[in-house]
């Protein structure tokens, strides 16, 4: 539940009621009848009035602009990726994966000298 006072951004228009979508606003109350679909009053200041509105038609502004910061960030590595032929890169993005450099150890078990020596001794005797 969103707090009273916080800004958010009216991102759709479920109920078709003429809101601004894109404007900011701000959270002036809740609608607690439970007999009503809205759960929030807000206001927006462009345009001067108080709307009633469900949860899923605004946002915060903070995820909106965190969303759009993601949405950036993959967009230049895609670019970064086709620059320089990086084929790795690039499908790890497209696959949804974690652009983390990870550090990869070597999955190589290390053999003693006699285990190499018996392994060697017995494909001569095959």
């Amino acid at each position: 539940m969103l707090k009273l006072g916080q800004k958010i951004v009216v991102v759709a228009d479920s109920f078709e009621q003429n809101l601004p979508i894109g404007d900011y606003g701000y959270i002036i109350a809740y609608d607690r009848n439970a007999d009503n679909a809205f759960d929030y009053v807000i206001r927006v200041p462009k345009a001067g009035k108080n709307f009633f509105v469900p949860a899923d038609d605004i946002e915060l502004e903070e995820v909106l602009i965190r969303q759009e910061a993601d949405r950036v960030e993959r967009e230049a590595l895609i670019d970064f990726a086709l620059a320089t032929h990086n084929e790795e890169l690039f499908r790890r993005i497209m696959n949804g994966g974690e652009v983390e450099e990870a550090v990869e150890e070597p999955a190589k078990d290390v053999q003693t000298r006699e285990d190499f020596i018996r392994q060697v001794n017995l494909k001569a005797w095959i």
